[in-house]
């Protein structure tokens, strides 16, 4: 394959991939600049109500079936993909989305429900917390981006007009992080 048709293939995969992956870049563009900002998230906040001998152990190997058993007696029916347990703190899994958390206290267990309003859930999902099948699309996007990039400079040095240009902003680029993220 010569020059031009190598370019050609690699400026349509760029475009394909970017263009494909592009609410999974926004998100996580949105999302991160919303956070800097100091734009607050919404999330609603219920108390739960759970009957005084309710016991839960967080060490348990049954630890999920048992939260989503205590949430069922009040009504309460969750997708729970996991549970993140630490200290006596128990949070279903993914928090993107409607949640508990049951904390073990002197005075017995303390539940509620949580509800991310759309910022919030953006967040959760930019952070990793979405649900599993997300996950795995965020790996997948994580990669794509990787290939966006390389194969936009290698684009940009293989087009003789671009090549000092593309050297200049990578150049430009790489001293702005560099200076900025650890010399500042």
């Amino acid at each position: 394959m010569n020059k031009v048709k190598t370019r050609n293939l690699l400026v349509l995969v760029h475009l394909f991939l970017a263009a494909f992956l592009a609410p999974s870049f926004l998100l996580v563009g949105m999302s991160g600049a919303l956070k800097l900002a100091g734009v607050e998230a919404s999330i609603e906040d219920i108390p739960i109500e759970l009957p005084a001998e309710t016991q839960l152990d967080p060490d348990s190997p049954t630890l999920k079936k048992d939260i989503a058993a205590v949430l069922a007696t009040q009504n309460i029916h969750l997708d729970i993909e996991s549970i993140r347990s630490r200290d006596g703190n128990m949070t279903t899994r993914p928090t993107s989305r409607t949640f508990a958390r049951i904390n073990q206290t002197p005075d017995g267990l303390e539940a509620s429900l949580h509800k991310p309003g759309f910022q919030y859930a953006m967040m959760e999902l930019h952070k990793g917390h979405g649900p599993a099948l997300f996950k795995t699309y965020q790996l997948i996007a994580g990669i794509a981006l990787f290939l966006v990039i390389v194969g936009g400079l290698v684009v940009g040095l293989m087009a003789r007009p671009y090549r000092r240009k593309t050297l200049v902003s990578l150049a430009l680029g790489t001293i702005a992080f560099l200076a900025l993220g650890f010399a500042v």
